[in-house]
């Protein structure tokens, strides 16, 4: 049963130590990526750490607009805006 397509608007902060969910802040994921950009390379980076964060596959990730910027648009395929701010709420300690 699909869910259809979530957008998120990502701000990406590249050439970071580690991957990390840094706030969800104004409707904004921020994140950083461990990747230099690149090449694509944070593009991909970003892709397959949202796909773990999110616990789907990469091809359910698509970067929709913003693909050589860092404030991106992404698609989710499968995920409601709910369960994805709950998957979210739940990286908080």
């Amino acid at each position: 049963m699909s869910q259809g397509q979530t957008r998120v608007t990502v701000q990406v902060q590249p050439n970071a130590k580690q991957n990390e969910v840094l706030a969800f802040e104004d409707g904004i994921l921020h994140i950083k990526v461990a990747a230099p950009p690149v090449k694509g390379k944070a593009n991909k980076e970003l892709i397959a750490f949202l796909s773990q964060l999110f616990d789907i596959s990469k091809s359910q990730v698509a970067i929709e607009k913003g693909e050589t910027s860092r404030r991106k648009v992404i698609a989710i395929e499968g995920l409601s805006e709910t369960q994805i701010l709950e998957r979210l709420r739940g990286l908080r300690r």
